[in-house]
This record gives C-alpha cells, sequence and structure tokens, in this order.
C-alpha cells in the first residue's frame, strides 16, 4: 500500500475517534430532534429548555439531560442572560464540523476502493 494513503488513513482513524462523542450523541433520536428544532429557529439567539420543550413535546427533565449531553459533545453553546440560558448551534465551532469533515474525507477515500459487484447465481 502507498505510503501516504497509510497516512490518510491513520489520520481518518484519528479523526473518528475525535468525532466519537459527536457521533454518539447525533445517535440519538430525542437529540436529533432537538438539533432540527434548533436549526429552524437560528437567528434567534438560541432557545431556552421551555421552547425546546414546547416544540419537542418532551419533559423538561429529559430536554435538560439531553441539552447537556449536546453540549458536552461540542455540537451545541449555551448563553447565558442573568439566570437564563439560550441553547444555540454555533456555526463556527460545533462538533458538527468535524463530523461533517470526517464523512467527506472517508467518501473520498471510499472512491479509491475496488468496486465489488454481485455475481448473479
Amino acid at each position: 500500500m502507498d505510503e501516504s494513503m497509510e497516512t490518510y488513513r491513520n489520520q481518518l482513524a484519528q479523526k473518528f475517534h475525535m468525532c466519537r462523542p459527536a457521533l454518539c450523541a447525533i445517535g440519538d433520536e430525542t437529540r436529533q430532534l432537538i438539533i432540527r428544532v434548533l436549526i429552524e429557529n437560528c437567528g434567534k439567539g438560541g432557545l431556552r429548555v421551555g421552547e425546546i420543550q414546547n416544540s419537542t413535546n418532551i419533559s423538561r427533565a429529559a430536554v435538560s439531560h439531553h441539552l447537556k449531553i449536546l453540549k458536552d459533545a461540542g455540537i451545541i453553546n449555551v448563553r447565558h442572560e442573568g439566570t437564563k440560558n439560550f441553547y444555540y448551534l454555533d456555526s463556527g465551532s460545533s462538533s458538527l464540523l468535524a463530523v461533517s469533515e470526517l464523512f467527506h474525507n472517508a467518501i473520498e477515500l471510499m472512491k479509491q476502493c475496488p468496486v465489488h459487484k454481485e455475481e448473479n447465481i
């Protein structure tokens, strides 16, 4: 195997490792729903837990739990305004950017893999 290809594959493996928290976080349907709600409401400066709860019909405690996971994974950010917290997707720093780059790199690598066609029996 070409040494540069081996290096590229090792770098891709490292990127997968670095993206694991975000990949695990977005693997949950409830968190996907919360991300979708945040995307649909971008430009509002963020949403409070109650607003997310109203848009998703998920309990307040569950919303808070899932927001913590998304924040810990670097997917969302929170802005504090006094005692109010506003959750939002930061297009400049969200770990979703690294996930997007990871999949872009994986697709480029897949294009170099040989195509195996199934034989008709």
